[in-house]
């Protein structure tokens, strides 16, 4: 079957079904996506090039979308090439976000089409204005509202949706919800699983060192910022690190800003360790920037406690991975993360903004080893029950099996109409093959 990928960031989300369908001698998969040096043995980059960035000159509200114009223009040239040279795809699979499925379907009318729906903008109820600290400027809710203009062009498409939860379907209006198919997102268990003799040896990492007998509590995030709660978290250090001084605490992300709302001046790492200046023992905080994968999967295994934070938006994988890797995780009483753990049973919730209640069940996860032990064994067992990748691959590769047969069925029965319609119209001795 001929694959056709499209994601500015190559694989994206699709790395594992990638992997999984160049293992098969019958697929081939082509990934049209910007220069990064990522490779995947068997997948075929087709790179495009931006020719410019959005102009200044455009109203500030209409200039993401002319990003995203500008995106699909170049994304639909780059496939008339491949079009040209006589490639036609059994299906074309990639994210809406940055608009670059938009002209696809007028270079391929009839491949049928999955297209990856990650959150659909609102005003009120989600994560604008969640938190009080931060408070939106009504000037920018035209610019809010905009957002969404590549999510409507892409629910006209003639193409069927996907997204991984049931917190970011419901994020999109109610007549769009029936177009969006709900496909979780499944971890590799293999790689994810639990290490329980990492706690019984020396752990080193960069500048973290953590002895048996010390307590490691972790934070991970794309980039450190409030999106992801990185402000509560770290208002929480100077209670715990008071308390317990056997504990470290590990966090790991960047300094940019992923999601919001930029500082003025400065990073967020930075304005909270100003505002947390002289509260801090720094010589037990270690931020670790940034981790290659493995890295990150050896942290995990040795944390104590693992900390996930986030505003109404979509939920990080490294919150799956923590549950897969058994860590016994608190996290935000926030719908994204409700969705994946069940309060007592599988983790434990604490009301995103309540910064004296995160220390004191911090505090109690690493004092209390048969509530730790418990939330453990659960977060785990969870994992193998929804979050498999084996079970994911095998629901996403059902879908497009069923998307394939089906565009393909009216075409096969057309065919054999017009083949019955030219053998009635034959001779009776030709049309018996005499």
């Amino acid at each position: 079957m001929r694959f056709l990928f499209v994601h500015q960031n190559f694989p994206g989300q699709y790395l594992h079904l990638v992997r999984d369908l160049v293992a098969s001698p019958h697929n081939e998969v082509l990934f049209i996506t910007e220069n990064n040096p990522n490779e995947i043995q068997g997948v075929r980059k087709i790179i495009y090039r931006m020719p410019r960035k959005a102009s200044p000159a455009t109203h500030h509200d209409a200039r993401e979308f002319e990003q995203a114009a500008i995106r699909a223009e170049a994304v639909a040239r780059t496939a008339s090439g491949l079009k040209r040279l006589g490639y036609m795809p059994d299906i074309i699979i990639g994210h809406h976000g940055w608009g670059e499925l938009l002209n696809l379907r007028d270079v391929w009318p009839d491949p049928p089409m999955l297209g990856y729906f990650e959150f659909f903008y609102h005003l009120h109820g989600l994560d604008v204005d969640f938190d009080p600290e931060f408070p939106t400027n009504p000037a920018l809710y035209p610019s809010i509202r905009a957002k969404n203009i590549v999510n409507l062009l892409a629910l006209s498409l003639d193409n069927v949706g996907q997204t991984p939860t049931r917190f970011q379907l419901q994020t999109y209006p109610q007549w769009a919800q029936s177009r969006i198919l709900l496909l979780p997102e499944g971890v590799n268990l293999g790689i994810c699983r639990p290490q329980p003799a990492a706690r019984n040896e020396v752990f080193r990492l960069k500048d973290l060192l953590v002895r048996p007998e010390e307590r490691l509590v972790t934070y991970v995030a794309r980039d450190l910022e409030p999106y992801r709660g990185f402000h509560v978290f770290m208002r929480a250090l100077p209670r715990l690190l008071q308390a317990r001084a056997d504990v470290r605490v590990a966090l790991v992300g960047g300094d940019g800003v992923s999601y919001g709302a930029r500082l003025a001046q400065g990073t967020w790492r930075e304005r909270l360790l100003e505002e947390l200046k002289g509260r801090l023992d720094l010589s037990r905080v270690h931020f670790l920037g940034k981790l290659d994968y493995a890295s990150y999967v050896r942290l995990l295994q040795r944390s104590d406690t693992h900390v996930y934070l986030t505003y109404p938006f979509v939920a990080s994988w490294s919150l799956r991975e923590a549950l897969a890797m058994g860590c016994a995780v608190i996290g935000s009483d926030t719908p994204p993360v409700r969705e994946f753990i069940s309060h007592g049973k599988n983790g434990l919730l604490v009301p995103f903004h309540d910064v004296a209640r995160l220390s004191e069940t911090i505090l109690q996860v690493l004092e209390d080893k048969d509530l730790n032990a418990g939330l453990r064994a659960r977060a785990r067992r969870y994992a193998e029950t929804h979050l498999s990748l084996d079970i994911s691959l095998a629901a996403m590769k059902a879908t497009i099996a069923r998307l394939v047969d089906t565009r393909n069925a009216p075409a096969q029965k057309h065919d054999a109409e017009e083949t019955a319609a030219e053998s009635r119209t034959l001779p009776k001795q030709a049309a018996l093959g005499s």
